[in-house]
């Protein structure tokens, strides 16, 4: 059987036109009239399937022809630069994000065809501990406006809408009921996955556009909805989730019953020393792998000062204790083992911590002693139906023993003092524009709305800032595209003393024939030219597994240096917009396509056709390696 390898080989060579091919098509029965022809060739940009996964909407073709030298800074300003202002127009954690976003923008790529896909998440890594190390900041707005806004929840999502509305010179503030910042990026994510320091800096640099923070402060108990609603003229809601959810079993309220997200929340507090001997978590997902390999790093130490008073745990501690102690930690799911909803290398390194890990079971009943706390759980055997529905099987069932019962199965708010925003499930239903149903001042995003990643938090702040943006100065709330990301404007590399028209016109102050269809169409590999691309390997970063940390310290992901970081972005075949390879120039047989004058091009605008000389055969269209030369004109 072919591999997937072998597979993407074959499919390498993309070809329109077979051996055999002679008899012509029937669209060239009417295109070609004498010396004139019905179509000729258009340039289409369109959306690539990396940006269209993108929940924060990253230009990331955008940034990655940066990168590459393709999209050249400003005198005076370096490249890492320029690609940290194009990356953060969008998203402001690119640090952040390059160490635990799980990349849906990889499973997209269209490069996957050739034979693996763009290491995108590692030149942002990369992008963002360069900006760190630089000292990297935004810009103040020029004018402040005046009004004020109050974000509630300092996590990812408010911190991203803080960013947007002050770069839009609205004032913000933001109440965070923890005494930290962060949310979920400080208190959801064992420390050991993102450095500190990646955390802070990225916080701090848009606390520095001069944001105001009041930590420490529930809006529902410290101070009212109301006196939010009355004294703000917006309010942006990014609460999130912080409750774990606990099934409806018997025994599921014990008190040696948590949920996963507490659990890692008093794991980076410092508040969790030492654990129990027999764990038992039930999920599958990613927060349920963090809490097994937290509970294996804190393994049987015992997290106490040689005096007795507790130890404050770091990530540099050296607790390899865990291993040698004989501590059994189970993860169970209804899922079968192979398809876990967590990321494969998270299960993997979970499997190499000792972790057993169970699939197809579904909990009973959380089995108490005489003292009401958990002692076991009782699971039976399931499957899922092809409609998604969990059903019981036949089988024995099974006891696993217990001290501590973590269920990592999601999580709901806490809508105390908030419940005229309730949809009647711990949650805050958002209309158009994320504008909150029935209260029109108010906004929402994040895990709020449904969990989801880190990266969709952040694209719901910039979504909800437009949109607060739009209702402070009384206008509309313009409706959304189809497809919602950061798009590239091609207008904004254009000289200063062009005048960009799209369509058919013969200023050389245009963009000639241009169609800007990104807000509503997406490229496929099928429309590109595969056999342009060369085979090159995907430069992947260095992994460490976490036995090695939790012995020696440290992270786990090592950045790309600064070649590599420029070698894989030369990977990207910048989907749906000019690669400037010159094929269509060289294969021209009229010599219709020609390059734009140097002092006019930019990025996107890189050859014109001259519509005297096209015959419209097609060929520009055929070898273009990006898809971006449509045969359109004439219809």
């Amino acid at each position: 059987m072919a591999n997937e390898t072998q597979t993407a080989e074959s499919s390498r060579t993309f070809r329109r036109y077979q051996d055999g091919d002679t008899t012509p098509d029937s669209w060239q029965e009417y295109i070609f009239k004498a010396g004139w022809s019905y179509k000729c060739p258009v340039y289409i940009q369109r959306t690539p399937t990396c940006q269209n996964g993108c929940p924060a909407g990253e230009d990331i073709r955008g940034w990655l022809d940066v990168v590459r030298g393709l999209d050249k800074p400003a005198a005076g300003v370096t490249w890492q630069e320029h690609a940290f202002r194009r990356l953060t127009r969008a998203n402001p954690f690119p640090g952040i994000m390059g160490y635990v976003c799980p990349a849906p923008c990889e499973e997209g790529c269209n490069r996957r065809a050739v034979e693996d896909f763009v290491g995108i998440n590692a030149v942002e890594q990369f992008i963002g501990e360069a900006a760190l190390k630089a000292g990297f900041t935004f810009a103040k707005p020029a004018q402040e406006t005046g009004k004020r806004v109050a974000i509630i929840g300092g996590g990812p999502g408010g911190l991203a809408c803080a960013y947007q509305l002050r770069l839009k010179g609205h004032a913000c503030t933001i109440f965070e009921s923890r005494a930290e910042l962060g949310g979920m990026l400080r208190y959801g994510l064992p420390n050991y996955r993102t450095p500190p320091a990646v955390v802070e800096g990225e916080i701090q640099r848009i606390l520095d556009l001069g944001v105001t923070v009041k930590t420490g402060v529930r809006v529902g108990r410290d101070v009212s909805f109301a006196d939010i609603d009355r004294e703000f003229d917006a309010v942006f809601w990014a609460i999130g989730t912080q409750v774990g959810r606990i099934p409806e079993i018997p025994g599921a309220k014990a008190p040696n019953c948590v949920g996963g997200i507490e659990f890692l929340r008093e794991f980076n507090d410092g508040r969790l020393p030492t654990v129990p001997q027999r764990i038992v978590v039930i999920g599958g997902g990613d927060t349920s792998i963090d809490v097994t390999t937290v509970a294996r790093k804190i393994g049987g130490f015992t997290g106490l000062k040689p005096d007795g008073s507790p130890l404050t745990y770091t990530t540099d501690m050296v607790t390899q204790a865990a291993i040698r102690s004989g501590q059994k930690v189970t993860l169970t799911s209804v899922l079968p083992t192979a398809k876990l909803k967590a990321a494969e290398r998270e299960v993997e390194d979970a499997r190499s911590l000792d972790v057993a890990i169970m699939g197809n079971i579904m909990p009973l009943e959380v089995l108490l002693d005489r003292d009401g706390h958990a002692k076991g759980v009782r699971f039976a055997p399931c499957e899922h139906t092809k409609d998604g529905k969990r059903v019981r099987v036949e089988g024995d069932e099974i006891e696993i023993p217990a001290d501590l019962v973590v269920f990592a199965i999601g999580q709901v708010a806490d809508m105390e003092g908030l419940e005229a925003l309730d949809n009647g499930r711990h949650a805050i239903a958002p209309g158009p524009g994320l504008q909150v149903i029935g209260n029109p001042k108010h906004f929402v995003g994040g895990d709020i709305i449904v969990p989801h990643l880190l990266a969709t938090a952040v694209g719901h702040g910039a979504v909800a800032a437009e949109g607060i943006d739009a209702f402070l100065k009384g206008e509309p709330l313009a409706r959304r595209p189809h497809i919602d990301k950061r798009h590239f404007d091609i207008r904004e590399g254009l000289p200063t003393n062009a005048k960009p028209v799209d369509g058919m016109v013969t200023s050389p102050n245009a963009v000639h024939n241009f169609e800007n269809r990104a807000h509503r169409e997406v490229i496929k590999s099928d429309q590109l030219y595969l056999a342009h691309f060369a085979t090159t390997p995907r430069i992947a970063r260095t992994e460490r597994k976490l036995s090695e940390i939790f012995a020696e310290g440290g992270t786990r992901i090592a950045p790309l240096d600064e070649a590599q970081a420029v070698a894989e972005a030369k990977r990207c075949m910048s989907c749906g917009l000019c690669l400037e390879c010159d094929n269509c120039m060289v294969f021209c047989p009229q010599v219709a396509v020609k390059k734009i004058p140097r002092d006019q091009k930019a990025l996107g605008y890189y050859v014109t056709t001259d519509y005297t000389r096209c015959i419209g055969c097609h060929i520009c269209a055929d070898v273009c390696p990006a898809g971006y030369i449509q045969m359109g004109l004439g219809e």
